[in-house]
């Protein structure tokens, strides 16, 4: 498992807080792409076995969480929004190189590192939320320690799946400059009640 190479501050979850509902909207159009990801890359890489069968699942579980972030918006009178172009993602997905073998690494590395970027940012909400008496209280917090354990799952996935088809010292290497760039990316982006 590979460590981030920027910590997001804790301020970050303060404005999340601010404007939960906008984060919630956010959160639910993250969810529902993550499982369009997914599923764009088991019929991409059809000819692979282990690709198809854990994309298929894991296109499941994020539109399983899709489904629970909209039962929390619903609840709070919040209705789907049109989806706004992600800056964080986009940035990232322009790191793909051309080539089959190139592009198929980079596509499992960038998975790894946004859901690892996920599961930290995830976590921050998870500790912010309060701890609250109320029912409706914990069982946000503990959605969102939930989700945590998932994101953090899904960023060893997508490195387990790249070392079937890459050796290690071509994987960490690629990793190392990805990691690289992302902490520069989002080390530069503005804090907003978003997921990225």
């Amino acid at each position: 498992m590979f460590k981030l190479r920027y910590q997001t501050p804790p301020a970050w979850a303060d404005t999340v807080l601010d404007d939960f509902d906008a984060f919630l909207i956010d959160h639910a159009g993250a969810e529902k792409k993550a499982s369009g990801m997914a599923m764009s890359m088991a019929l991409h890489y059809a000819d692979k076995p282990d690709i198809v069968g854990a994309m298929i699942d894991l296109s499941i579980e994020e539109l399983e969480h899709f489904r629970e972030v909209v039962k929390l918006m619903t609840a709070r009178q919040l209705q789907l929004q049109k989806d706004e172009k992600d800056p964080y993602v986009n940035q990232l997905r322009k790191q793909a190189r051309n080539g089959r073998d190139d592009y198929f690494l980079d596509r499992l590395l960038l998975g790894g590192v946004i859901e690892a970027r996920g599961a930290e940012r995830f976590g921050l909400v998870a500790t912010a939320l309060p701890e609250g008496g109320s029912s409706d209280d914990h069982a946000l917090k503990s959605f969102y320690q939930a989700i945590t354990r998932s994101e953090d799952r899904h960023q060893g996935l997508f490195i387990d799946l790249a070392a079937n088809h890459f050796p290690a010292p071509i994987i960490d290497a690629r990793l190392d400059q990805l990691l690289d760039f992302e902490a520069q990316l989002v080390s530069g982006l503005p804090f907003r009640p978003a997921l990225h």
